[in-house]
């Protein structure tokens, strides 16, 4: 066995032993508490997914680092909920959120970062005053208040009769369907279209790419659009169970951070085992041991980043 081997048989039982002992003892204490923070987490992680997604396109695949995504997400959250409350239409609502955040990442895009590809510290600078001034513009528009959609009605309401558990929120398990169903189209766009094989070609090699005929500012802009609306469709999602209020826009860039650095930079496959994992950590912590709730999360970070540098599925820079 070689070093590498080891080191890795290492890590998974330096991370799965605790977690199957746990597993085991919480099921046996009172099933129907582990089974229903199983749901929650995974609920959860979905959110987390549709969110980083978008941030996994930006940040992981283009090297973009666009800290204004949690605020994108904010606004798309805002917008559908407003398009909700005025014609009561949610899918209309979805798409009012994921449209208004795609065209402000696609102003971000063009009207800024498009100046700076490659300046890693002043996009970061520049995006965090983009961040404070439109979370800033949101809280005079929208007040600080609360702000919670209702679930569409189809989704209303718990379903009933389930094992062990008795009862769960419709909308809630719908979370799961979501980010499965966004997974698979972006798996589908970056490895089976056209259009995902000239986002990768233009990552690795953007000079190589223009000189092949393509405009890569052209697809640089359509990937970045695309991971700003998934940042508002996510703030449309998250509006149901999370509420819409001042500082969740810091919470879910957090959130994507994290995930994007646990499932490896730029991989979506990598994005969604990082979400599960933080949704899990967050659910179970709160559920177990709510003092130390947060511990787990950087428990999480720190070990992946000790034995997997750049994440569980991330690979080496070409």
């Amino acid at each position: 066995m070689t070093t590498r081997s080891r080191r890795q048989a290492a890590a998974w039982l330096l991370i799965g032993g605790p977690i199957a002992v746990f597993s085991v003892w919480a099921l046996v204490d009172n099933a129907r508490l582990f089974l229903l923070t199983l749901l929650n987490g995974l609920t959860l992680g979905s959110l987390y997914f549709i969110v980083a997604s978008g941030f996994t396109l930006v940040f992981g695949l283009m090297r973009n680092v666009n800290l204004a995504h949690g605020s994108l997400y904010l606004l798309g959250g805002y917008i559908g909920f407003t398009i909700a409350e005025k014609t009561g239409w949610w899918l209309l609502a979805i798409a009012g959120g994921f449209v208004a955040s795609a065209i402000a990442g696609l102003l971000i895009q063009l009207l800024i970062l498009r100046h700076m590809q490659g300046q890693e510290l002043r996009q970061t600078m520049v995006t965090i005053g983009l961040s404070i001034v439109i979370a800033d513009l949101l809280m005079w528009a929208f007040t600080a208040q609360v702000h919670q959609m209702e679930a569409p009605s189809l989704l209303q309401g718990p379903i009933r009769d389930l094992p062990v558990i008795r009862a769960y929120s419709a909308y809630r398990l719908s979370l799961i369907g979501f980010g499965v169903a966004i997974g698979v189209f972006l798996w589908w766009l970056l490895a089976r279209t056209r259009v995902g094989r000239m986002i990768r070609a233009g990552v690795d090699d953007r000079q190589m790419l223009a000189a092949a005929g393509v405009d890569v500012n052209l697809v640089f802009a359509f990937t970045f659009m695309l991971g700003a609306g998934l940042a508002g469709l996510g703030g449309v999602i998250g509006a149901v169970e999370l509420s819409m209020v001042p500082g969740e826009d810091t919470r879910l860039l957090l959130a994507s951070l994290i995930v994007v650095i646990v499932g490896g930079m730029g991989s979506v496959v990598g994005a969604a085992i990082g979400a599960t994992m933080l949704g899990l950590a967050e659910t179970y912590g709160l559920a177990y041991a709510p003092t130390y709730s947060v511990v787990f999360t950087f428990v999480i970070l720190v070990l992946v980043l000790a034995f997997r540098p750049r994440g569980i599925l991330g690979r080496a820079e070409r």
